[in-house]
């Protein structure tokens, strides 16, 4: 392999329950080289022999979790010292909120690995403070609080199947804001200052998939400034993320229930970024059929 080449690592970690061992199956079946629980100490020689090989091999991704105790403590400075040579390390962290945590844990009627002699919620925020300055490094931080096996392991084939493409694949989802923000959402707008469709009876019982609702939506006062301002924002943005190598980006657009607006809204988002060169575009509604 050229050495003047920067070789790509992928770390994977994050809290227990959230799904490290399907994130792990994931990238296995799409030919990745997955190595589950190595030492930190070890990944570096690990990453290393990959890079020096003559030969093709497999993209590298190492799972780790926070069982290691005083070795796991490492990894932070270890990822730093990766991203200093010819190795680009990339880290994927996963979460999960408590309630999903805590039922997950109970459903396997197994203790988390940080509780003791303490309850699963303990153990919980014990790895949660444990884990803090590797989240801060973290490149891709995928939330699985609403995903079933079956959608993480998508959501994960989605974000790193095309390893060797250099486009940008952003995702552009509507919510609700009275579901809760996205939090692996790299950016966010609100659309709750537009008048709302919900309060027209007409209007009421059809999503911003409707054109009538979209064109209500969008032919309200400030609705085009503001998403053409918003998509002139983001370009720049976007262009950033692709000199800086990253593959997936999620920009999320809410308003109250996640029917009408932030739907609306979406569409016509990802219809204006879809023009931008080097990108790949779709589009998901979260909440749609929660009301």
């Amino acid at each position: 392999m050229n050495q003047d080449k920067t070789y790509e690592l992928l770390v994977v970690t994050g809290m227990s329950g959230a799904g490290r061992s399907t994130v792990g199956k994931a990238l296995e079946d799409m030919d990745w080289y997955v190595v589950d629980n190595l030492p930190p100490q070890l990944i570096k020689p690990m990453a290393e022999l990959f890079s020096h090989s003559d030969r093709e091999l497999p993209r590298l991704a190492v799972v780790i979790d926070a069982r290691g105790g005083e070795l796991f403590q490492d990894l932070a400075e270890i990822i730093d010292l990766l991203r200093a040579s010819n190795i680009k390390a990339e880290v994927l962290f996963l979460e999960a909120n408590d309630a999903s945590l805590v039922k997950r844990f109970e459903q396997v009627r197994r203790p988390h690995p940080l509780q003791g002699d303490g309850t699963i919620t303990d153990g919980i925020q014990a790895e949660r403070k444990r884990l803090l300055p590797l989240r801060e490094k973290a490149d891709y931080i995928i939330d699985s609080s609403d995903l079933n096996v079956h959608q993480l392991a998508q959501k994960i084939s989605e974000s790193f199947a095309s390893g060797e493409s250099s486009m940008l694949n952003i995702l552009v989802q509507s919510f609700g804001f009275k579901y809760g923000a996205p939090s692996d959402a790299d950016l966010i707008a609100d659309m709750r200052f537009l008048p709302n469709p919900f309060w027209d009876e007409e209007l009421r019982p059809f999503t911003g998939e409707d054109e009538r609702v979209a064109r209500f939506v969008l032919s309200q006062e400030g609705a085009e400034e503001f998403i053409s301002n918003y998509v002139a924002a983001l370009r720049p943005v976007l262009q950033g993320y692709l000199k800086e190598n990253r593959k997936h980006a999620a920009i999320a657009i809410g308003c109250t229930g996640g029917k009408h607006r932030s739907v609306a809204a979406a569409i016509e988002i990802a219809r204006r970024l879809s023009e931008t060169k080097g990108v790949q575009v779709r589009v998901k509604h979260r909440d749609l059929g929660k009301e």
